[in-house]
């Protein structure tokens, strides 16, 4: 690997000009702080700081498509031309401090739970969605309802647990043969990454998705609500960090929904990945670490640090806004599948979430 170079000008208004450069380098990575991590393959970048103040611009040039092998550089500036005057600051209330969190190289801790409690989800950072989104009934042909009981979630050993149960269930008239939970984040974000070790149910039928939707979605029963737009699924955009089939729970799904804005059409692209291709220990039977890197041209998702699916978005408008997270346990359905009449109950757990920008 080759030494890398940068240089930096300083502009008018708060503008950087960043040059790095490095033999054999296939990517570059820039961080300028919150909600600004970009790569690319020329290594040369603008960008303008909107606030006066110091700042560490972070610098990665990578040499292989896994991007396990890199050089990486910081460079602290002071912005004393930019309209603004201070940098954002984090708010410590978001942060669970009862565990230490991986620190990433040019990236912040900024929300996070570390489910270090007993009990029901943190209120302050949870949302139960429980009102059915299509006519007493949850997309894509599943077969439960999602309650806010403790019975379908509650904290406990520090771990959250999600869990599915056969049980008949009635809500305003819907009846249905199984229960689960559905959790929003009360926080959305875009750019940056998040973190999710969890493990996964084993039984058939059972269809558990860690995910995100845009805050802009307007879906019924959601956490946000209308508050940050009312446009519907799919122009919101969804991103499954990790999905897993009822029917083969050696597979894992890592799938991107959008809408098209030149075929004015819905649009989808994602991987199946099996346990053997990511070369990790079983799904059920072991924790694994979900993550979604995601900046304003490229949105990697990975299992232990191996890539499950990525989708280039550098040419705008797609996934342009900010998302919330969810956790649920879904039962039948498209990805469910057939769901045994042995089954009584399973569980999602999830040791950590952790948010960083």
């Amino acid at each position: 690997m080759d030494e890398l170079s940068v240089d930096l000008a300083l502009g008018a208004e708060g503008l950087v000009q960043v040059q790095a450069s490095a033999r054999g380098a296939v990517l570059y990575r820039f961080s300028f702080g919150t909600n600004a991590v970009f790569e690319n393959n020329t290594g040369l970048i603008s960008y303008t700081y909107k606030n006066k103040g110091v700042y560490t611009i972070g610098v990665w040039s990578f040499f292989d498509e896994g991007l396990t092998e890199f050089n990486y550089k910081t460079i602290e500036i002071e912005i004393d031309n930019a309209p603004g005057v201070a940098n954002e600051s984090t708010d410590q209330t978001l942060i669970d401090t009862s565990e230490e969190a991986t620190v990433y190289s040019g990236y912040e801790l900024v929300w996070n739970d570390e489910f270090n409690y007993e009990g029901s989800p943190a209120e302050e950072r949870w949302h139960h969605q429980v009102i059915p989104i299509f006519g007493g009934g949850w997309a894509n042909n599943e077969k439960q309802h999602y309650t806010a009981r403790s019975d379908n979630s509650y904290v406990s050993n520090g771990t959250l647990k999600i869990v599915a149960k056969k049980e008949n269930y009635n809500f305003q008239g819907s009846q249905k043969a199984y229960t689960s939970a559905r959790l929003n984040s009360k926080f959305d974000f875009q750019y940056g990454r998040i973190d999710v070790r969890a493990k996964l149910p084993h039984s058939q039928g059972t269809w558990p998705a860690i995910w995100t939707l845009g805050s802009n979605i307007g879906e019924t029963g959601n956490y946000f609500g209308t508050e940050k737009g009312n446009v519907g699924w799919p122009k919101c955009g969804e991103i499954d960090i990790v999905e897993q089939k009822g029917n083969n729970k050696e597979e894992l799904l890592g799938t991107f929904h959008w809408f098209d804005l030149g075929s004015q059409q819905y649009a989808s692209y994602g991987l199946t990945k099996t346990t053997s291709n990511l070369n990790i220990s079983n799904v059920t039977e072991d924790f694994h670490l979900y993550s979604m890197v995601w900046t304003s041209t490229m949105i990697k998702l990975y299992v232990d640090g191996k890539v499950l699916s990525q989708l280039d978005i550098s040419g705008g408008g797609l996934f342009d806004n900010p998302h919330y997270l969810l956790l649920n346990l879904a039962m039948g359905g498209t990805l469910g599948g057939n769901i045994p009449n042995s089954f009584v109950q399973d569980t999602l757990e999830v040791d950590y979430v952790r948010y960083y920008r």
